[in-house]
């Protein structure tokens, strides 16, 4: 089963992760802009190998789960990450407003739904994380999901990391790498991100006034994910508080991220057998034959 390995941004397995601690910039030695995006363009030349070799190896999938606050760039991040991967090999999930349907069925369930099969790489763009983070700060939308029973609050958040732990666990056992990543922006870089989204016309559609309404529960959401870092932070599905300040930098670490935890996958193309490659030499001998 797949184990993290050593990272400066990796969220400790102990449950000791002080989000006061977790930076929002990058650090002062790091890469300016355009050390950042040349390397960003060497992980992306050596991620489509990998995915190639990946689908070819077919043992493994690869889950990429990216929770934020808005404005936090998830949408950048995995455009400019997975721009050179085969679209055969991966998909992106977005998950909004849970339907009526889903409503209907366990937290979980609609995720479930959209997990990557061996080969390919799978995106969430939030997840089945929001049903401790944006639930958590509006308790009120519990009432549209029917649960059958009435727990205190505390207990409920703490079995559903637990239902969550439980979920990821089975799925590493049977194959899916797990990589999450918390794309950590500033309060007051956010606020800047904002009003570029008011000030210039081709950022007009991303603006909600939902989002700004969004940021009066700032500290109710840093509780809530430092409490589901966390809970949820293990080898075999870490999570990664990466600095969003710096969408360059944001997007070079991710990807080293992604690119490094392949690496170290094993990943081969297979090799054919000898009745294969007898077969082969007929099949060859046959188009060297042809007129």
């Amino acid at each position: 089963m797949f184990e993290a390995a050593p990272n400066p941004y990796l969220v400790p397995f102990d449950g000791s992760f002080d989000l006061g601690d977790a930076a929002t910039a990058p650090p002062d030695d790091a890469p300016g802009k355009k050390g950042c995006k040349k390397r960003l363009e060497d992980q992306i030349d050596e991620l489509r190998d990998l995915q190639r070799m990946l689908y070819a190896h077919d043992h493994h999938s690869v889950l990429l789960v990216f929770q934020a606050m808005d404005a936090a760039g998830k949408d950048g991040t995995i455009r400019a990450v997975m721009s050179g991967v085969n679209p055969a090999g991966c998909q992106v999930s977005s998950f909004k407003v849970p339907s009526s349907e889903e409503l209907d069925h366990d937290f979980l369930w609609r995720s479930a739904r959209r997990l990557p099969e061996r080969g390919r790489i799978g995106i969430f763009n939030r997840s089945y994380y929001e049903e401790v983070l944006v639930v958590r700060v509006h308790p009120e939308y519990l009432g549209g999901q029917r649960l059958p029973d009435r727990v205190p609050l505390d207990q409920l958040w703490r079995e559903r990391h637990e239902s969550i732990r439980d979920h990821e666990k089975h799925l590493a056992r049977n194959g899916t790498v797990i990589l999450k990543f918390w794309l950590n922006v500033s309060h007051a870089e956010q606020r800047e991100r904002f009003i570029a989204r008011l000030d210039e016309p081709e950022k007009n559609w991303k603006f909600s006034s939902g989002d700004v309404r969004e940021r009066g529960f700032w500290a109710d959401y840093m509780d809530a994910y430092e409490d589901a870092l966390r809970a949820t932070s293990r080898p075999w599905a870490p999570w990664y508080a990466i600095p969003a300040d710096s969408k360059p930098y944001m997007r070079m670490c991710v990807a080293e991220i992604v690119v490094e935890t392949l690496r170290g996958l094993g990943l081969r193309y297979p090799e054919a057998t000898a009745k294969e490659r007898q077969k082969f030499a007929e099949m060859r001998a046959l188009l060297e034959g042809e007129d």
